[in-house]
């Protein structure tokens, strides 16, 4: 019982639970403000979502969108940010870091991956919502 107890407390500490936020954003990735998002690999930050959201063009077709609420102990309100390499996502707060391509976990002490928000792309459109 008491195990069950202490682990139910260790999720409850790294439970990903970043808030919920309503989005529903529309951007022209042609207009000069998303430059590097008109080639794969590309990235850039947005507002929206709980604390900013970094958007990354995986292919020609395909985005990722990911809040940069850190999803470690989300009620610390620590915010992520993109490394040089543009690649690994880190947290400042706990070492913690994702992967840009789909926000999964690389290290550290999070459990959980990046809250990712839909997106659907129609040249020269990219709708995200949730």
């Amino acid at each position: 019982m008491c195990i069950a107890l202490l682990s139910s407390r260790c999720r409850n500490r790294d439970n990903g639970l970043v808030p919920s936020v309503p989005i529903n954003i529309t951007i022209n990735v042609l207009t000069p403000a998303y430059f590097d998002l008109q080639v794969p690999s590309g990235w850039v930050y947005q507002n929206g979502g709980s604390m900013g959201l970094i958007i990354y063009r995986k292919t020609e077709t395909e985005f990722v969108v990911l809040d940069r609420h850190s999803s470690y102990r989300p009620e610390d309100g620590c915010s992520v940010v993109v490394m040089d390499d543009g690649v690994i996502i880190d947290d400042t707060c706990s070492d913690s870091q994702w992967l840009i391509m789909d926000g999964t976990i690389v290290n550290g002490p999070t459990a959980m991956p990046l809250r990712t928000y839909s997106n659907y792309y129609q040249e020269p459109y990219l709708y995200i919502n949730n």
